[in-house]
């Protein structure tokens, strides 16, 4: 099932481009994309001249949305982490704040263990921002603060849309 597009102000897109660049180099990555779960870029660092960005976004969010159905048939909520090796770039998915996909594209100058623990970091900051940027969807709309303790995820959700 899509997700709503993200909106997003400037701001925010500058932090999540720099959080990307920090976890390329703290990983030891050759590139680093975050997109949002309809498989839109939202950022990229590293090694991505010769990528084609928009078609491994796109087929990253199918997967992920795959594997959505697999957990769903096993009765999970999701599978908040993939990994995939291969023989010269391995790829760690990981789904942030139920938002979007952060994507880290490796060989054999790092490890999964580092991937992991620098993405761990990552995902902490990129959580931040999108609570922010809520914050900020919920100020710019007028309404009083009380009026958003009801909302659910799913409406909060509602606000990423175009």
């Amino acid at each position: 099932m899509a997700s709503p597009h993200l909106v997003m102000f400037e701001e925010e897109a500058g932090q999540i481009q720099r959080i990307c660049e920090g976890l390329h180099r703290d990983a030891n990555a050759k590139a680093v994309l975050c997109i949002d779960k309809n498989g839109q870029p939202i950022a990229a660092a590293g090694e991505t001249e010769q990528l084609d960005v928009t078609s491994l976004s796109s087929l990253t969010a199918g997967n992920v949305a795959a594997t959505g159905g697999i957990a769903k048939l096993l009765s999970e909520k999701e599978f908040a982490g993939q990994f995939h090796e291969g023989e010269s770039t391995n790829v760690h998915i990981s789904i942030v704040a139920q938002r979007v996909i952060l994507v880290v594209l490796f060989d054999n100058r790092s490890s999964l263990g580092l991937v992991r623990l620098r993405v761990k970091r990552a995902a902490e900051g990129l959580v931040k921002i999108f609570n922010e940027l809520i914050k900020k969807l919920e100020a710019s709309s007028g309404a009083p603060a009380g009026v958003f303790a009801e909302i659910t995820d799913d409406d909060i959700d509602n606000l990423f849309n175009d």
